[in-house]
This record gives C-alpha cells, sequence and structure tokens, in this order.
C-alpha cells in the first residue's frame, strides 16, 4: 500500500545546526516532538493571527516541512526573513506526500492532528490517485483546511489547532505566543468553529443569521453536516444561511 498521492503540497528541507532552535522560536508546536513522530504546526502574525499550518518531520539532518501549496511562496520568504545570522539552509525537497487510511505502509506516520486522518507518507515515488473523502472525515470530526476555515483572519484557538495537536504552552515563546497565551487562559472561547447540521447548502463563505443578527460563516459541508464558525452567545435554535437552515449543537 503506497496510499494515494496528498495534493496540492510542497515540500522544503531545513538543514544546518541551527533548524531545531531556529523553529522553535517561531511555530507554534514543540520541535523537540519530533523525535516522536510529525509534529503538526502554525506560523502566526506578531498578532496572533494565521499565517500558514503545515507538518514537519525529522529525517535524518533535516527537518522536511510539509505545507499547502498556496502558501508556500509566502511561507518560505517569511522563514528566511526570521532566519538572519541563524546557520540553518531551506531548499525545495523531491519528496512526495502521500496519505491514507488502514494498515500504513512501512515508514508512514500517524496524523498528528486525529486518528480518523490515518497515516501520512513521505518517499521517493508520488501516491495514487486520490479516492477518499476527506471532506466528509474533516466536516465529521471538526477539522479545519487551509484557506477555507484557515484563512488570514483565523486565530488558532478558535480554529480548535489545541484540539488537533498544534499548540504547545509549555514550549517557551514564539511569534504571536502572547495573544495565543491569552486566549488560553480566558474561561472559554467565545468564538469558535464547530459542527453544525445544515438543511439545505450555502457556499462557502456564507453568512449566518440568528434572528437576524450576525452568528458566523457556513464553511465545509458533507451531507446535512458542516463546519461553521459560530459567535456561541448567538447561536441558538434555528438560524440560516442564505436559503439553508442551521442549527446548533
Amino acid at each position: 500500500m503506497t496510499g494515494e498521492a496528498a495534493q496540492n503540497r510542497k515540500l522544503f528541507e531545513i538543514s544546518g545546526p541551527d533548524r531545531v532552535h531556529f523553529l522553535q522560536g517561531l511555530v507554534t508546536n514543540d520541535v523537540e516532538k519530533l523525535s516522536s513522530g510529525l509534529v503538526y504546526a502554525a506560523l502566526l502574525t506578531p498578532q496572533g493571527k494565521y499565517l500558514a499550518d503545515f507538518f514537519l518531520l525529522e529525517r535524518g539532518d533535516a527537518i522536511i516541512l510539509d505545507v499547502d501549496a498556496s502558501l508556500a511562496d509566502d511561507l518560505i520568504r517569511r522563514l528566511t526573513m526570521y532566519r538572519l545570522r541563524a546557520q540553518v539552509t531551506i531548499t525545495p525537497s523531491a519528496l512526495h506526500v502521500s496519505r491514507g487510511l488502514g494498515t500504513p505502509p512501512d515508514g508512514a506516520l500517524p496524523d498528528p492532528r486525529h486518528a480518523a486522518l490515518g497515516w501520512r507518507h513521505y518517499a521517493d515515488a508520488p501516491g495514487d490517485t486520490p479516492e477518499i473523502d476527506w471532506v466528509a472525515i474533516r466536516v465529521a470530526h471538526c477539522i479545519p483546511e487551509t484557506g477555507i476555515e484557515l484563512t488570514p483572519d483565523t486565530f488558532v484557538l478558535e480554529a480548535g489547532f489545541e484540539r488537533l495537536n498544534g499548540v504547545d504552552f509549555r514550549k517557551g515563546c514564539y511569534v504571536g505566543q502572547e495573544i495565543a497565551a491569552r486566549m488560553k487562559h480566558k474561561t472559554e472561547l467565545r468564538k469558535g468553529l464547530t459542527t453544525v447540521t445544515l438543511k439545505g447548502s450555502a457556499p462557502v463563505g456564507t453568512s449566518i443569521l440568528a434572528d437576524g443578527k450576525p452568528a458566523g460563516t457556513i464553511f465545509s459541508q458533507s451531507g446535512d453536516r458542516a463546519i461553521a464558525f459560530l459567535r456561541f452567545d448567538r447561536a441558538k435554535g434555528n438560524m440560516l444561511a442564505g436559503d439553508a437552515t442551521v442549527t446548533y449543537p
């Protein structure tokens, strides 16, 4: 089993003696966890907002960075800007990433976000044609996707990054850490991603109204379920997203 090709990904190799220390001061998760498997993390703005999410993999004397192709150029530009005097080199990787469910091939690693997402495998050859309905899996478990639920307006805690093992609150400082820590120590989040029931359909980005007031936004959909960003204080009763009816929980 080789798995199916993970579409629209770009891989880079981060090498040099300062590679771990360099990333540790930038990303939301603890890079020291690489010895235990894949690490899911994000780069934030100094104001705590999302710039990119990615996987990190330790491979020999380098760290492989696996990111959505649409974010790759800007992410590498920013990492290069932060590099300063660090002894770090960032180059494109020739590896391919595949993913799948069920029995993994040798060398595959569990997706750290959720067990339902199966495994990811990094190899010299590409995977097979995609067939798995990953959107249905994401919606069932409220797992956000780059460029859909995860946008430049996203705060990663509102997107569920703590639940998805994408942030570490004990690792020390990183870019945007102060804002993330402040949100963590609130009594509860007042807004965030959740799964709702949807009767009808609505394009991604459709506003949700509750009693005529803005209550959130509809995103990925599968069957009668959808991921939505909600203001929890207004998410009551039957809400509307265009012509569709939204209920929560």
